[in-house]
């Protein structure tokens, strides 16, 4: 089974979020992974370079699919 992700609806959201929001939703992730960043490296990133992050992880996340 495959799970499908609307990814129009997780950029929107992503692209709302502000630093403080970004660093919590990566540091709080909770998926079939675990995002292992610290407090330091995700201050020296970019507010972009967050998005990305965040992106990659739920759409990884949401593209699941059983083998």
């Amino acid at each position: 089974m495959v799970m499908t992700i609307d990814a129009d609806q997780i950029v929107s959201e992503i692209a709302g979020m502000d630093r403080p929001s970004l660093k919590q939703a990566i540091l709080h992730f909770r998926g079939r992974f675990k995002l292992d960043f610290t407090d330091e490296f995700l201050d020296r990133q970019s507010v972009d370079q967050l998005r990305h992050i965040l992106l990659a992880a739920k759409i990884q996340h949401g593209n699941r699919s059983s083998h």
